[in-house]
């Protein structure tokens, strides 16, 4: 008997502090504020939805560097491309688009290839469709017109793609008249100057 007394206190014992435990728990619960949990670079879902602001775009472009700078630019890429032995860079990579003319328009083995002739520097160059400019590329070469892709670097890093058209350039009256000459003129025939007769 004195077991079964031991045993049911022992019971009642363990049922008080259960019972005891979880009343003291949910008063806890009860005064405790529920937390949120929000992921960093995510939107709060508790918050009213606010679209994200759209930046104002820039009026102004990028104004490219001088053509002593993209040539020294240039010269450092081709040394670099030659201790690293691989080919190096055209040198149209330093050319603006608006910095040539097109002086001539030929078909060759490769397919259709331009003369370009760089004005700030008085040189010339052979260009294929494909060839890279600083601020473009050369994407198709017609009968009398060269066809580019002008890149356009806006002062807020926006970038956009334009389509430009160079025609042949017209060549000069001097050019012309050159032109228009026949190739070999008839030379007159030289008039001997007549000796006196001897007497």
């Amino acid at each position: 008997m004195k077991h079964e007394r031991t045993i049911r206190l022992s019971l009642i014992a363990t049922m008080a502090l259960t019972i005891g435990g979880s009343a003291v728990a949910q008063t806890q619960d009860k005064t405790a504020k529920p937390s949120v949990v929000v992921k960093k670079g995510g939107r709060d879902p508790f918050k009213k939805y606010e679209p994200p602001m759209k930046l104002a775009k820039s009026t102004t472009t990028l104004a490219a560097p001088t053509i002593e700078v993209r040539i020294e630019r240039y010269r450092a890429q081709k040394a670099a491309a030659a201790a690293a032995h691989v080919s190096p860079p055209k040198p149209t990579t330093a050319l603006l688009l608006n910095e040539m003319q097109v002086t001539g328009i030929f078909r060759t083995p490769r397919g259709w290839a331009a003369m370009v002739e760089a004005t700030p520097i008085k040189l010339s160059y052979v260009v294929y469709p494909g060839e890279t400019f600083f601020d473009g590329q050369l994407v198709a070469i017609e009968e009398n017109r060269l066809v580019f892709r002008r890149e356009v670097v806006w002062a807020d890093g926006r970038r956009e793609k334009t389509v430009e058209i160079k025609p042949l350039r017209k060549p000069s009256p001097v050019e012309d008249m050159a032109a228009r000459a026949p190739a070999n003129p008839a030379a007159p025939e030289a008039v001997k100057p007549s000796t006196p007769e001897k007497q």
